[in-house]
């Protein structure tokens, strides 16, 4: 623009010239960014989705698929909190039901460094920095907070803060914010032990290898309400750094689908849907003492 301005008080074969590198400035090629930025680049519709499958949404979680996320162990049946959550997620990306395809993948597998076999993984995978580093997250589908299970006669029963949990043993499945939370935040004296899978942890638990153990809180209901009933919930910790902890959806590092997958989560908090499959299968999480 100021070229062509300044142009124009010059003589007319200046102006000529000027002219001629105007219209040479604009028919040069635009930066790459322009183009990256171009809503076609940025569609979220089915058809021009990259997945693993062409036409199909892979979707992954571990086994076995624990209540309340799941129910029956079965992922593909639509029943408990995250498998409803999947196919809502499906549903607003394009996918009809029988267009997901399910797939068995290993909780510290799904957020490990590496190039990923599925879509997006949903797994109780709470999002955090470190994990960023590796693979992409949707936006929170879930808010949660983590909480104490111990055995109703146990002396880890009968704590009532941080505090009386520091001389107890505890124990929690590895990779898991459960077990950062007793590494961070309880600081116990003794070493927590550290489990594959939350089957191993609730083992330990009933025979007495551990005083109690942190899972999330859904969990822990489903636990003292149908696996260990002689089990209470001692308490739930506050979240730490005053922001809450949320579980997301976790995709490849780089992967294309991230912006649509997390628009589709957002879609599902604001119209409500969230909100009403968690008080479908999640509703007998009630508020627990708070441990502080």
């Amino acid at each position: 623009m100021h070229l062509a301005q300044r142009a124009l008080r010059r003589t007319a074969p200046a102006t000529t010239v000027a002219l001629l590198a105007v219209v040479a400035v604009g028919c040069a090629p635009q930066p790459e960014d322009n183009a990256a930025a171009s809503p076609s680049a940025n569609t979220c519709d089915k058809g021009k989705l990259t997945t693993e499958t062409s036409g199909k949404l892979t979707i992954a979680t571990d086994e076995p698929a624990y209540e309340p996320w799941f129910k029956d162990d079965k992922p593909a049946n639509g029943e408990g909190y995250e498998s409803a959550v999947a196919y809502a997620v499906a549903k607003q990306l394009g996918y009809a039901t029988s267009d997901v395809v399910w797939q068995s993948v290993p909780f510290n597998k799904a957020f490990a460094p590496g190039e990923k076999t599925f879509d997006f993984d949903i797994n109780q995978v709470s999002i955090s920095a470190e994990r960023k580093k590796a693979v992409d997250f949707s936006s929170g589908y879930y808010d949660v907070r983590q909480a104490v299970i111990a055995l109703k006669d146990s002396k880890a029963a009968k704590a009532t803060s941080i505090a009386d949990l520091k001389d107890v043993k505890l124990g929690a499945q590895v990779g898991t914010t459960s077990l950062d939370y007793i590494n961070d935040v309880v600081k116990p004296t003794e070493a927590p032990a550290a489990y594959a899978k939350n089957d191993q942890a609730k083992s330990a638990l009933k025979n007495g290898q551990v005083d109690a153990i942190v899972v999330d809180l859904p969990t822990a209901f489903y636990i003292t309400a149908a696996e260990v009933t002689d089990a209470k919930i001692v308490g739930q910790f506050e979240n730490s750094g005053g922001t809450p902890e949320q579980f997301g959806l976790v995709l490849d590092k780089g992967s294309a689908l991230t912006p649509c997958v997390t628009d589709a989560v957002d879609t599902l908090r604001e119209d409500g849907t969230l909100a009403s499959i968690e008080k479908q299968w999640l509703s007998d999480a009630v508020d627990a003492p708070v441990l502080k």
